[in-house]
């Protein structure tokens, strides 16, 4: 029998049967559970519940999966949750789409339960011991604080999700050096989480929205560098 878990998942599709078996499965390896049939309720009920991770379904009723997951990571204290999309659409467009929106992994359905408590177990001991080093950077009038998680530019608060964060502190750690996509997604994802390349620059293209383009440099046909002077 699973000891009680810490951890709390937020389950989020709109077939009652799905909702039924993901949540017996979870439940029965200890996380603490709450559920949500569509993206408007898991959007309330996120904001409430403070999950560690969240699993949704794309294609759901009132608000679908992506808008749910654009909210979710404005919600305070939520930009650190990790979001899996659970879903049986499998077009390229619905990965990127769900990357743009703040997502972490992507799973196409059907999956067999025990294997998706195993990505969820993978995914929430990653999440929890990603280092925090004693590290800031400055640069140029960006300042990147690992130790809170922080970006400041120009002397103004920049929110960045995790993933955005942990992409743009890896290259400021390596100035000049460049890193091609597999690079960075073996650095930032991990090997066991399945993600295509186009990834990669969804993020990039994420952080130079949000803090400029003159640090985050593409070498083409390689890859991309943090940019210095020197």
């Amino acid at each position: 029998m699973s000891t009680k878990s810490s951890h709390k998942v937020l389950i989020v599709d709109d077939e009652p049967d799905i909702l039924e078996i993901l949540n017996f499965n979870l439940t029965k390896e200890g996380f603490e559970t709450r559920t949500a049939e569509n993206g408007k309720k898991a959007v309330e009920i996120a904001a409430d519940f403070k999950p560690n991770l969240v699993l949704m379904d794309i294609m759901m009723p009132i608000i679908d999966g992506v808008e749910a997951c654009r909210m979710i990571r404005e919600l305070p204290g939520m930009k650190d949750t990790y979001i899996i999309f659970l879903t049986a659409r499998g077009e390229e467009y619905s990965e990127v789409a769900a990357f743009d929106a703040g997502a972490n992994d992507f799973i196409t359905k059907p999956i067999k339960p025990r294997a998706l408590v195993s990505r969820i177990q993978a995914a929430l001991k990653r999440n929890s011991t990603s280092p925090k080093e004693n590290l800031k950077i400055t640069f140029k009038g960006l300042t990147i604080d690992r130790t809170s998680y922080t970006v400041v530019h120009n002397e103004k608060p920049i929110v960045l999700p995790k993933k955005e964060f942990e992409l743009l502190s890896f290259l400021a750690q390596n100035p000049n050096k460049v890193y091609s996509r597999d690079d960075l997604l073996q650095n930032i994802w991990g090997s066991d989480v399945y993600v295509l390349a186009r990834t990669v620059d969804v993020h990039v293209r994420k952080v130079r929205e949000k803090i400029g383009d003159g640090y985050i440099s593409t070498v083409k046909g390689v890859g991309y560098k943090f940019e210095t002077e020197e």
